[in-house]
């Protein structure tokens, strides 16, 4: 399928060749017929992906900040080739789109095969978009006004939030696309309308979609007078600019105890005096309205009932829809040109030279969407079969570009064979990169490949189990990054079907750190102890949002079960003994609701009578080390310092050994590789795989019932 691609390193924007994504669970996919440019959003995005590097940094400080963070943390080499990879991430192009359903993912039932929807897809032949951001169309909507219907609800709750009555006057500043359809939805409200916009045509528009007043050069004196000496009952500001003036010409024009909505981009050095006289609000808009940037409420399909928040960003879209059916909202004078989606470069052209007027610029898709619905594409050659281990990849998340697949292209035993991604656009970028022979959205394409003997799994952790018992199933090796699985049932299952399951292929979780040189310098130094030790590892962890998907015990299994079993393995490698027993306590905050788990101890013993205590916290301050481990016993004492440096004490002799940063992934893959082609035994054995991963999910489990509980035999 074709697909609208913008590469913000290069600033190279393109219509690229991708596998369509499959439909996902909460998901409607949809074949899209008709999509709206936003011009201002879009050309924001444009601007920036132009710009040099230096000019990228002014823009964002915020990442800046996080890039010296990341130098300070890990050094500047591996921050530099992070931050290259970061800007090669791909990125889509468009949010406001109508089409047909081509399929329904599991737990949608308010959408079928065949329906008409307006949906917040991006610039593709097929998309697939939460149910939660999809809305029904009726059959004399077009698919062209549909697909205003996004964009429209940005303006809908922009109204919505100026808490307007019947009869009073709205002031519209700044008349581009969303604020043409804020004029429109206002009248419809029963409202009279205002306009203002530097751009005479767009002021003429905007009397035709509405306003009882629409120039240049309108002044607050001007609305004044235009209602009767009180001034605009609300101001709603959709202009982008970096200018404080929209923000001051709001404050100067809006009545007493009335309300400015920003909606658009200005600038925000507020003057509090006319606002504090006025008493008047100032209100800034999130988008298409409630639930916007809510995982819950847009990713896992989770509603707010309607007595309690009447409208949502569903709704609004809906709502917009709504009008569009009854006459109510007329979008065809915004319509200025029209594109078929292979000659979407025009379009983008069109807006960065800005010869001519435009406005409501459309991308048209073939009327034979089956055609786009390839869930692979060929990205080379496929590779004359020979000795060396032709390997799919699931996921092209940050971790599988920046970390894994460069550390497999430094092991020769291995040969790119399919990548798979959810929707195709990651997947076929790394893939290009990394010399994949094809990008596929169908994870099925992989293991059921008979030239595909091994399989890494890079994906959310709740689809880690699952992938494990395929790949057992199928005969395939698979390095599947931790957890190996979220729950004590995936992990019974997995363990049931490798003993029953005659030879079984080879299975790797991605516990890193005991590959680590830090990790074998410590574990050689206490090798010849007879006593039982003790080690102390601290994860400076950080601060993640409550809403972030490994927060989620269903998609992520928190962040014990799919971050700190890194210090429960390494523990496990340090004093060479499994877990038998787990005890684990978090802080406890009655004055908040906030996520605790994230600031917890856990204590294990050891079958050989070692201790260790692991602390896993999120409460620090990131420009101190994120790990540190002291490893004591036997009148010996071990200590790594970030997998940068450790030091080793006997006797009275320290010796301190420093380097860069190496957490071992390098290692882990080529002895795996190095396992397959059956050069050593396998590094990571299943009782120790078997044995952590059930410590931590049982440390989940003691922190929920108080109690330290025993590791089964």
């Amino acid at each position: 399928m074709q697909q609208v691609i913008q590469n913000i390193r290069s600033g190279k924007l393109s219509v690229e060749s991708l596998p369509a994504p499959c439909v996902a669970p909460g998901h409607v996919l949809i074949a899209n017929q008709a999509s709206l440019v936003s011009a201002g959003t879009e050309k924001m995005i444009m601007d920036l992906a132009k710009k040099s590097l230096l000019g990228k940094a002014k823009q964002r400080p915020d990442q800046v900040r996080r890039v010296l963070q990341k130098i300070r943390a890990e050094g500047l080499i591996s921050t530099f080739n992070a931050v290259q990879t970061k800007l090669d991430e791909p990125m889509t192009m468009g949010y406001s789109s109508a089409g047909k359903v081509l399929a329904c993912g599991a737990g949608v039932q308010h959408f079928k095969v065949g329906d008409r929807v307006a949906s917040n897809g991006p610039h593709a032949e097929i998309v697939s978009v939460p149910a939660n951001l999809c809305a029904h169309l009726p059959e004399h909507v077009s698919a062209e006004q549909a697909s205003f219907a996004v964009l429209g609800s940005i303006a809908m709750q922009g109204v919505r939030l100026a808490k307007c009555d019947l009869g009073e006057t709205v002031f519209v500043i700044g008349l581009g696309l969303v604020g043409q359809l804020t004029v429109a939805i206002a009248k419809a409200a029963g409202l009279h309308v205002i306009g203002t916009d530097p751009d005479n045509r767009k002021c003429e528009l905007a009397v035709t979609m509405g306003a009882i007043l629409a120039a240049p050069d309108i002044s607050a004196a001007m609305v004044e007078q235009k209602t009767g000496g009180l001034g605009a009952d609300a101001v709603i500001i959709t202009a982008s600019t970096k200018s404080n003036g929209p923000i001051e010409m709001a404050a100067q024009s809006v009545r007493q105890k009335g309300r400015v909505v920003l909606v658009g981009v200005v600038g925000l050095n507020l003057d509090r005096r006319p606002f504090y006289f006025k008493e008047a609000e100032f209100v800034v808009s999130c988008s298409y309205g409630p639930g916007r940037y809510d995982s819950d409420y847009e990713l896992r399909g989770h509603d707010y009932p309607t007595p309690y928040v009447r409208w949502t960003e569903q709704r609004n879209i809906q709502a917009v829809v709504d009008l569009l059916a009854n006459g109510s909202l007329n979008v065809q004078p915004l319509i200025s040109h029209r594109f078929d989606i292979g000659e979407a470069t025009r379009a983008y052209k069109l807006i960065e030279d800005a010869n001519e007027p435009y406005l409501g610029i459309l991308l048209k898709y073939s009327a034979a969407p089956h055609e786009a619905t390839a869930s692979r594409v060929q990205l080379k050659s496929t590779t004359p079969p020979d000795e060396r281990i032709r390997y799919g990849m699931l996921g092209a998340g940050n971790f599988a570009r920046m970390v894994l697949l460069p550390a497999i292209s430094k092991c020769p035993q291995f040969v790119p064979a399919a990548i798979c991604s959810s929707k195709g656009v990651s997947g076929t970028q790394a893939g290009r990169q990394a010399g994949f022979e094809i990008s596929t959205t169908d994870e099925d394409l992989i293991f059921d490949d008979p030239t595909i003997s091994t399989v890494f799994s890079v994906t959310r952790h709740d689809q880690h189990a699952a992938h494990v018992i395929k790949a057992i199933k199928a005969r395939k090796n698979i390095f599947v990054e931790k957890p190996l699985c979220i729950t004590a049932d995936e992990l019974c299952e997995i363990d049931q079907l490798l003993r029953n399951t005659d030879s079984p292929p080879l299975v790797m979780v991605g516990f890193n750190r005991r590959f680590s040189p830090a990790a074998k310098r410590i574990r050689e130094f206490f090798a010849s102890s007879l006593s039982p030790i003790t080690v102390s590892i601290r994860f400076n962890a950080g601060e993640i949002p409550v809403d972030h998907w490994t927060q989620n015990d269903l998609e992520g299994g928190g962040r014990i079960v799919g971050e700190a079993c890194h210090a429960i393995d390494l523990a496990t490698y340090l004093t060479g003994s499994l877990p038998i027993r787990v005890f684990a306590e978090s802080i406890r905050n009655p004055a908040t609701n906030a996520i605790s788990d994230d600031q917890c101890f856990i204590t294990l013993r050891h079958a050989n009578g070692s201790v260790s205590s692991i602390g896993y916290l999120a409460g620090g301050d990131k420009a101190v080390g994120k790990e540190r481990v002291e490893v004591i016993g036997d009148g010996k004492v071990g200590v790594i310092d970030d997998f940068r440096s450790t030091m080793t004490s006997q006797d009275g002799r320290p010796r301190k050994v420093k380097g860069s940063m190496d957490k071992g992934h390098l290692q882990e893959i080529r002895q795996f590789g190095e396992a397959l082609v059956g050069e050593i035994p396998c590094p990571l054995g299943w009782p120790e795989i078997r044995s952590v991963t059930l410590a931590s999910i049982l440390s989940v489990q003691s922190l929920r019932e108080g109690i330290p509980l025993e590791m089964p035999g």
